[in-house]
């Protein structure tokens, strides 16, 4: 997948969790400055149905409505579906709150004169081109993002950059010792209960969002080809290499574990339906037809604290890092001037 908003979800507060300042009367702004912050006890404002072309202003730079919808779109791609009307406006509250928080960063990256080498830059791309089975794949992606490749150049330098501006800041992370993981291992038990997972290869063949019906039958009838190659006993890995139209082509379409709600409902249904080594029919969900075969599958358990340390030390560690960048947002937007249009 490639990120929109490239440091946002590892840097600031969840989008669902914060609540942006509330909104001006009708064609007027709200200025914010020195970070007074929200009361998490009020209302969420409403975001107006139709948006204006410049949804705020951070230190006199404009956040667009097109920057905007780009960041909702991705997160209804990740999440597979279009964000729950119930959570429209909390999480599209959010959503601002990033992106103001991110132009802050990128601000003050550039008031430090923070820079990174361009060969660490174009590596990062490279990276990211190799993800896709072929050129055509990751220019086809980009299109469905609205995005160009000096787009995602630019947002890949800036999130390196402020990557170094805020290690600068913050110095490395503190080390994580053997009694805060047991500390928190024993005061989350929930958080270590695993639920029942699957771990699944897919081939994806694509048709278009609001696709028609010809091209949903065009797309059908390519993937009946591949099923048939695939039940006759060609190798699945190799397949997907060559056909699948998704990230994980390259990893012959493998999916690694995931449990129920962490993929799209038909997928997850047809995924849950399989015992390992057993492949499904065609699957069709909003991304495509799918083929799909289930080659593990492990029972719900709690999972011991010697197998999860090295995971739950990173946790700790990001945990403590997300806290410190917030609380540097937080020193960024008391020196700001922030202006909302919503």
């Amino acid at each position: 997948m490639i990120r929109v908003l490239p440091l946002v979800a590892l840097l600031v507060v969840a989008a669902c969790s914060r609540n942006a300042p509330a909104s001006a009367e009708t064609q007027s702004a709200e200025t914010t400055q020195a970070g007074a912050a929200a009361d998490p006890a009020a209302p969420v404002q409403p975001v107006p149905a139709t948006l204006p072309d410049i949804i705020a202003r951070v230190n006199g730079e404009d956040i667009s409505r097109a920057d905007f919808e780009l960041a909702v779109q991705e997160i209804e791609m990740r999440a597979g579906e279009p964000v729950p009307a119930d959570q429209r406006d909390q999480i599209l509250r959010g959503v601002l709150d990033e992106l103001v928080a991110y132009r802050l960063l990128v601000q003050e990256s550039r008031a430090r004169n923070t820079t990174v080498p361009d060969a660490e830059v174009e590596a990062r791309v490279a990276a990211i081109r190799q993800q896709f089975p072929t050129p055509e794949a990751f220019q086809q992606v980009l299109q469905q993002r609205n995005m160009t490749a000096e787009r995602l150049r630019s947002d890949i330098r800036e999130d390196m950059v402020v990557a170094a501006m805020i290690e600068a800041q913050l110095g490395p992370a503190a080390a994580v010792t053997p009694a805060q993981m047991d500390a928190f291992y024993a005061q989350n038990p929930d958080q270590f209960r695993q639920a029942e997972q699957v771990r699944a290869s897919h081939i994806l063949i694509q048709f278009p969002p609001n696709a028609d019906a010809a091209a949903k039958e065009q797309a059908r009838a390519r993937a009946a080809e591949i099923l048939k190659e695939v039940q006759a006993g060609k190798d699945f890995a190799g397949l997907a290499k060559q056909y699948s139209q998704d990230g994980s082509a390259a990893q012959g379409g493998d999916l690694g574990l995931f449990e129920r709600g962490q993929m799209v409902p038909p997928f997850e249904n047809a995924a849950f339906a399989l015992q390992p080594g057993q492949t499904s029919d065609l699957v069709e969900s909003q991304f495509g037809y799918h083929i799909i075969r289930v080659t593990e599958k492990q029972n719900a358990r709690v999972i011991p604290l010697d197998e999860v340390r090295p995971q739950l030390e990173q946790f700790l560690q990001q945990r403590t890092r997300q806290e410190q960048t917030q609380a540097f947002v937080d020193q960024l937007k008391t020196k700001g001037k922030i202006e909302f249009f919503i």
